[in-house]
């Protein structure tokens, strides 16, 4: 958990506009929900690993005795929880206002979240996630709509060579299915291959020897693993996807990932400037992704500048029912802004001037009120200072905090004679 300066504040909070405005742009509508939710809601056995990483909240009112006594019961001692995602939250709030909302709801949440992570570059203890998600849309449209602005609000970060890699958590059960891995073994193999990218091949093989994973099974990835492939652009059709999945693939699911290939395809193509420029998604038929609530769909946002997805999300469409008692179909994509917001440059605002105001300590409050409102009032921001013997140090820390101009206040100055001078 950090402190954040007031120069990166500003920085963050530019690139959240630019996220918000393209999310917008494309019919998202943003919503706000409790950064505490029920212990039971956040230990439902949906969110994977991260419900280890939860932060609880004690009871209110246990004295020492009663924590004695529940120790060994975590739902004893904690009734509430800090979130550890935006998505859980997001399926509560859905089933408790889902009369005053559209058929098809589409969402924009940004807030913190909060994990017992083990800190590192990358990756905080409290950090910002950027969601949109939309429900009560079964088909790929859906998909479509979620990639397209995602990847508008990556394009319009600077970050134009971004890609998207897809895969669908059905064809994964499929493929281990018809390799022979037991129904039981499943999770555990899953765990295993969602390591591809760090340890390979012979990684993966071994590891799942060392689980005792039915050896045949086993084998037969192993020589699924080998064979000569490449990973193409999906939009192109279904060929690509059936050569990155063994023979005999449902056409359901085929036909579901083409379906998002195209409509990804034609809104990229329709929105970009650029003749015959390539659309950044890649099927993956390795992609796993961990939380356990995905039923469909799934998707991480890479950029070739970092070793480390940027984002993603996937279909989630059994878990709204857990709260409502009937099925919604529901998919999600959530940006990684503390990860994005240290690669990207995002210009400041040129149309506003910042403006330091450099007086002594004998200038009256009431000319420096006046200086201050009058330039407030043209549209500067505006700040003052007590001039120091360093000048320099003080002009340059106000550059650095984002000001653009200064000026010396003297005793009798009127308001609006001051000459603003550039700070370099």
């Amino acid at each position: 958990m950090r402190d954040i300066l007031p120069a990166d504040k500003a920085r963050r909070e530019r690139v959240l506009s630019v996220i918000r405005d393209r999310y917008r742009a494309h019919g998202f509508d943003e919503i706000e929900t409790p950064v505490v939710e029920e212990y039971d809601r956040l230990h439902a056995g949906i969110g994977g690993d991260n419900e280890k990483l939860s932060y609880n909240i004690l009871r209110r009112g246990l004295d020492a005795d009663g924590i004695r006594a529940a120790a060994d019961d975590p739902a004893a001692l904690s009734d509430l929880g800090l979130r550890y995602d935006l998505t859980v939250p997001l399926a509560r709030f859905y089933a408790s206002n889902r009369a005053q909302l559209p058929t098809v709801f589409r969402s924009i949440q940004i807030g913190s979240v909060w994990r017992a992570e083990r800190p590192q570059k990358g990756r905080y203890r409290q950090f910002v996630q950027c969601d949109i998600d939309i429900m009560g849309d079964d088909s790929s449209r859906a998909e479509a709509e979620l990639l397209v602005a995602s990847l508008d609000a990556v394009s319009a970060l600077g970050l134009s060579d971004a890609s998207i890699r897809i895969n669908d958590r059905r064809a994964l059960d499929w493929m281990l299915d018809a390799f022979g891995f037991a129904a039981e073994e499943r999770p555990g193999v899953l765990i295993t291959i969602d390591k591809l990218d760090k340890i390979g091949p012979d990684g993966i093989v071994a590891e799942l020897r060392e689980r005792e994973a039915t050896a045949s099974a086993v084998d037969a990835f192993e020589a699924f693993l080998r064979r000569p492939q490449t990973r193409e652009y999906i939009p192109y059709g279904e060929r690509q996807i059936r050569k990155g999945l063994p023979e005999g693939a449902p056409d359901e699911i085929v036909q579901h990932l083409v379906g998002i290939g195209g409509a990804v395809a034609a809104g990229a193509a329709a929105g970009s400037a650029a003749e015959g420029a390539e659309i950044p998604l890649v099927f993956d038929p390795f992609l796993v992704r961990g939380m356990g609530y995905y039923t469909g769909t799934i998707f991480e946002l890479a950029h070739p500048s970092v070793p480390y997805s940027l984002g993603g999300g996937g279909r989630y469409d059994g878990m709204i029912g857990r709260f409502l008692g009937q099925q919604v179909s529901a998919v999600g994509f959530s940006l990684g802004f503390e990860r994005l917001v240290d690669l990207v440059e995002v210009a400041e605002d040129a149309d506003a001037a910042a403006i330091v105001l450099v007086h002594d300590d004998h200038v009256p409050v009431s000319e420096l009120a006046a200086h201050k409102s009058a330039l407030i009032a043209a549209g500067s921001r505006v700040r003052l200072e007590r001039r120091t013997k360093n000048l320099k140090a003080l002009l340059e820390r106000s550059s650095a905090d984002g000001y653009t101009g200064f000026a010396i206040v003297a005793t009798g100055a009127a308001a609006g004679s001051l000459e603003v001078k550039p700070l370099s």
